[in-house]
């Protein structure tokens, strides 16, 4: 029997799970009319969850026979998680009902996707790991096909299925590999069985195992040459679909990512450092050049963010707390930038209908100047101009690197963000410089467009302030290193 004590780490956990089983069961008595409820029930419940967690003792704790975890890292990276997914919500209840695919279901699936996400920051063991992370993709293997009547979006749905399944299969391969050789699953126990090694190092088969867990995690944050499933669901999945994908999923598997390799793995940093650097530098570099040539915005976010995870695996591949310091700070940057580019991408509607060129966004500056600047503020944060938030993500990213002696890989990211700001200067000149195309229409929800004003505000006045956000992320680094 379990104690309270045992269930208190994991109660953000449970209060999701139960809302939920609650608002399925709502969504099933009541039907499709009840869409928009059970959305901001489920907002609500975020909100809830946060306060929850907020109130959970701080300090490193575990449960569950050491499976499960909570420490300043996870509280970090679940708030972050929180937000994604309550933006991603909220986004979506006048796009589906535009649309015509407003279902109960929608927010549910969200929820439960979340709760992997939450389960895949915490996880303390192989077991936990693979469960978390199945949780959540079994939920974004659906609604990435959520629009039923769109061949795009059934096809992008089928691409991820398979694909994620082959992740899965990799990552369990891996898994099984190194309890095969280390004899346990649990991230504790890997830790102590790495330490006792000395100088004789590991065997073959537990790098092995390692390469193919560092593989299935490769896959669920879009990293070459585990990408190609990227563009096809970002073009084909409903709008606010792509903008949940391209933040809290990556954000969730970046966590796990970082606690994997820098806990259990850590003393193994001389074995998969290379293989991480490679990651990055490949991720960089494709991200960079790829984007170049599209002309579907949604595309080329895809190919925005698997730079942008690129960047993100300089600070793994640094090993440090400075580097899982930048981790942090990155995330909670590119969260912003992302969520009000889509805000934006969402307002992209000609005569009631989604288009998604970026010709399209021609003259907007006349048409709409202040959509023209938030979108501008949006690019050239990505970019990394100064002073915006953007720049500052990159900067600790850099910083981390430098320290830890991978100057090759400062100076090849600092060059791919060169290339990388040709495609976002490129939108800025269409939207400003080029005959005007015909305008938008004026059909941004307020919620919506107080989403926008607030992304805006955080990554044009970060620079004030930058404390809030990278001194909670040097404490959950610090926690996780001494962990």
């Amino acid at each position: 029997m379990l104690s309270m004590s045992q269930l208190t780490p994991a109660l953000p956990e449970i209060v999701l799970a139960c809302t939920c089983m609650a608002l399925l069961m709502l969504g099933v008595f009541r039907g499709d009319s009840s869409t928009r409820s059970v959305s901001w029930i489920a907002v609500l419940a975020l909100v809830v969850v946060g306060v929850v967690l907020t109130s959970v003792q701080s300090g490193r704790m575990v449960a569950f026979g050491g499976q499960f975890v909570v420490d300043d890292f996870a509280h970090f990276m679940k708030w972050l998680i929180i937000i994604g997914s309550s933006l991603a919500i909220i986004m979506s209840i006048n796009f589906n009902e535009q649309e015509s695919i407003a279902r109960f279901e929608y927010p549910v699936l969200i929820l439960f996707a979340t709760l992997g996400m939450f389960m895949m920051v915490s996880a303390n063991d192989l077991i936990s790991l693979y469960v978390g992370l199945e949780l959540q993709s079994l939920a974004l293997y659906v609604v990435a096909a959520f629009r039923r009547d769109s061949l795009k979006s059934s096809e992008a749905g089928l691409k991820y299925f398979v694909l994620g399944a082959l992740s899965s299969g990799m990552l369990l391969y891996g898994c099984s590999l190194i309890y095969g050789f280390a004899g346990t699953t649990s991230f504790d126990g890997l830790a102590t069985l790495f330490k006792g090694l000395g100088g004789t190092g590991p065997s073959v088969g537990l790098v092995v195992g390692l390469v193919f867990l560092i593989a299935g995690l490769a896959f669920k944050v879009s990293a070459v040459p585990f990408h190609m499933w990227t563009p096809d669901v970002y073009e084909g999945a409903p709008t606010p679909v792509t903008a949940f994908f391209a933040v809290a999923p990556k954000i969730a598997a970046i966590a796990l990512f970082v606690r994997v390799l820098v806990g259990p793995f850590g003393v193994l940093i001389a074995e998969w450092q290379q293989v991480i650097v490679l990651i990055s530098i490949a991720s960089m570099v494709l991200g960079a050049l790829a984007a170049i040539w599209q002309d579907n915005i949604k595309r080329l976010l895809a190919y925005s963010s698997i730079g942008h995870m690129g960047y993100a695996l300089i600070g793994l591949a640094a090993g440090t707390e400075a580097g899982v310091r930048g981790i942090l700070v990155y995330m909670a940057i590119y969260l912003a930038m992302n969520v009000g580019t889509f805000c934006c991408v969402l307002a992209m509607r000609r005569t009631g209908r989604m288009v998604e060129g970026i010709s399209d966004l021609a003259g907007l500056a006349r048409n709409q100047p202040m959509l023209a600047l938030a979108l501008a503020i949006f690019m050239f944060s990505m970019a990394g101009i100064p002073p915006l938030a953007g720049f500052f993500g990159k900067l600790y990213i850099f910083l981390a690197a430098i320290e830890s002696g991978l100057y090759t890989l400062a100076i090849i990211g600092v060059l791919a963000s060169v290339i990388g700001s040709y495609y976002y200067l490129r939108i800025i000149k269409i939207m400003y410089f080029d005959e005007p195309a015909e305008a938008f229409d004026r059909t941004m929800s307020r919620e919506v467009k107080i989403i926008l004003v607030g992304t805006t505000l955080f990554v044009t006045f970060f620079i004030v302030r930058p404390d809030i956000v990278v001194g909670g992320a040097g404490t959950a680094a610090r926690m996780l290193l001494a962990g």
